[in-house]
């Protein structure tokens, strides 16, 4: 028997989504494939807030995440800029999502691909790395405090022992802000016709941000953008601290951070991300990365002040890649002190406002 969807409501356990039209369009080769990724309204993460929620899901790129975007145009500029060939070692630093989209990326050219990574990688994203033939160099022991002062020392180090190597190097490289800036915002901004009020979005390199300020600065829209920053990191005057969550904060200022100001700078715990995460999954059925949780519980604490407006919250890439951290029971007692009662009773109430216990 077929099923006859006006018959279920709209919302609850047996609401049958109308869908949406079937892409048409032929990519040429994977690369031409980054980009153009859904933004989804949320209307059941706050349920009894009065926002209009959407987001942009990053992890819908062909290499999963954000990081596609500006490792496509860095190398494809240094290709075409002659800088690099067929013979040419790349190789970057990276806590994940960059080392995923460079080792697609150099697959593609046929180009040798090494990572530099520490130990707060997460294994599968390594295995991604290996998968598509890139090669992985751990540092062990951070530099003053600073596993990515490490990782920087040790692309030197490779640097020098490789005759031609390049170093894409997405701390200091334009074309990383450039890419959301004719990507990322650009899709929004034509989804939305520029009507929308607030944007947040993750930060560690501020590639994404700044791109997305940039291009709406240029334009005139009068949205506010709000970096989302790990509490224990130094970018916007913070101080350093451990900081569990990848891919957002900082224990050094990078180029592109430097000297940059956005209208808010909110800052979230390790906790906080994984309540993020954990609610997604739980309200909105969607699996969604660290950094991700960070800005979704950004704005549950926001959600007064964010009344009546349209926001839309940029999640840079999938909760499958931390299914043995954010998602384990255990690796969150052992990392950030909360039984498994304890957090999930957190997660069943959306209690963000209770986090700082993860200071204590």
């Amino acid at each position: 028997m077929l099923i006859n969807p006006t018959t279920f409501p709209r919302f609850g356990p047996w609401a049958i989504p109308t869908g949406r039209s079937a892409v048409t369009s032929v990519c040429d080769g994977v690369l031409d494939a980054i980009g153009s990724t859904p933004l989804i309204r949320l209307d059941r993460f706050l349920p009894d807030a009065d926002i209009d929620l959407l987001v942009k899901v990053e992890a819908l790129n062909p290499g999963g995440s954000a990081k596609d975007r500006p490792a496509k145009r860095m190398l494809q500029q240094a290709l075409d800029d002659g800088r690099i060939d067929q013979q040419t070692v790349i190789i970057e630093s990276s806590s994940g999502n960059m080392g995923i989209g460079l080792a697609q990326a150099c697959a593609y050219h046929g180009l040798r691909f090494i990572c530099v990574v520490d130990p707060r990688a997460q294994v599968n994203n390594l295995s991604i790395i290996r998968a598509l033939g890139g090669e992985i160099e751990t540092v062990t022991r951070p530099i003053d405090g600073d596993f990515l002062t490490a990782r920087l020392s040790r692309v030197q180090e490779l640097l020098q022992r490789h005759a031609n190597a390049y170093w894409p190097n997405q701390y200091a490289n334009p074309a990383n802000p450039l890419a959301h800036f004719h990507g990322t915002i650009a899709e929004i901004d034509r989804a939305l016709s520029g009507e929308f009020d607030v944007l947040l979005v993750a930060t560690s390199s501020t590639g994404t941000a700044r791109g997305c300020r940039d291009f709406l600065r240029q334009r005139g829209r009068e949205v506010d953008v709000i970096a989302v920053d790990s509490i224990n990191s130094v970018l916007f005057g913070g101080s350093p601290g451990p900081r569990k969550i990848p891919g957002m904060g900082a224990g050094k200022i990078p180029a592109l951070a430097a000297g940059q100001s956005f209208d808010q700078v909110r800052r979230v715990t390790d906790l906080q991300c994984v309540i993020g995460c954990r609610v997604a999954a739980r309200r909105e059925a969607m699996l969604v990365g660290g950094s991700s949780g960070g800005v979704l519980a950004t704005i549950a604490t926001m959600k007064n002040e964010l009344a009546g407006k349209r926001c839309v919250g940029i999640l840079h890439d999938s909760g499958t890649r931390y299914l043995d951290t954010v998602f384990n029971d255990q690796w969150v007692q052992s990392a950030l002190g909360i039984a498994p009662e304890r957090l999930h009773q957190m997660v069943t109430q959306a209690d963000f406002a209770v986090s700082d216990e993860a200071l204590a």
